[in-house]
């Protein structure tokens, strides 16, 4: 095998630099692409329902987090999560976590909590219990780390204690084809710094 030592390579003519057919370039000990480039992506969906009996504490969704671990502390971790999530009670709401670190929440202020969505859950609409509320968020996210990161979702009803949350289904969840079940899934990716 032969090592070819090189500090610039450049092209004799046009602008493309080609490896031969049925060949790679082995970039596994090093190589640092361009800011802004996609390094990874990790995603996971889930398909079957959840419900949480709760309380104004939040919860993690079951099988709605993803674990990314970066190439470089410098890189920056897009989320983007999407949930079909509903509530026999108004004042759901949705936030994401790194580890048990909240981000891409808005900013709390006074008895108002930080969030990353709220659900359009309302029991007074007659046909409420059969709706699914879907809604998304996304978040540029800088962990400065190289570590295996867990992002994850919860959701949780920030004013009664005896709401119930229900995660692609509606609150009504009879054999009826107006009762519809979704999925939802969190998507993490790494961006070159």
């Amino acid at each position: 095998m032969s090592t070819l030592s090189v500090n610039n390579l450049t092209t004799l003519t046009g602008s493309t630099i080609t490896v031969a057919s049925g060949k790679t370039l082995d970039a596994s000990q090093g190589f640092t692409p361009p800011t802004g480039h996609v390094l990874q992506v990790v995603s996971a969906t889930k398909t079957d329902t959840w419900t949480y009996n709760g309380s104004t504490a939040f919860q993690d969704v079951t099988g709605l987090a993803a674990a990314i671990t970066p190439i470089s502390t410098s890189s920056k971790i897009l989320i983007q999560v999407n949930i079909n999530v509903s509530c026999n009670r108004r004042y759901a709401a949705t936030r994401v976590l790194r580890g048990s670190t909240q981000v891409g929440g808005g900013t709390a202020s006074g008895s108002r909590p930080s969030v990353s969505m709220s659900t359009g859950s309302n029991q007074d609409e007659p046909t409420q219990a059969y709706v699914s509320r879907n809604g998304s968020t996304s978040f540029l996210d800088s962990p400065n780390t190289t570590s295996a990161t867990t992002y994850k979702v919860q959701v949780g009803n920030t004013e009664s204690a005896s709401a119930v949350m229900y995660v692609n289904r509606g609150p009504e969840d009879g054999n009826y084809v107006w009762a519809h079940r979704g999925s939802s899934t969190i998507t993490l990716t790494e961006i070159q710094g």
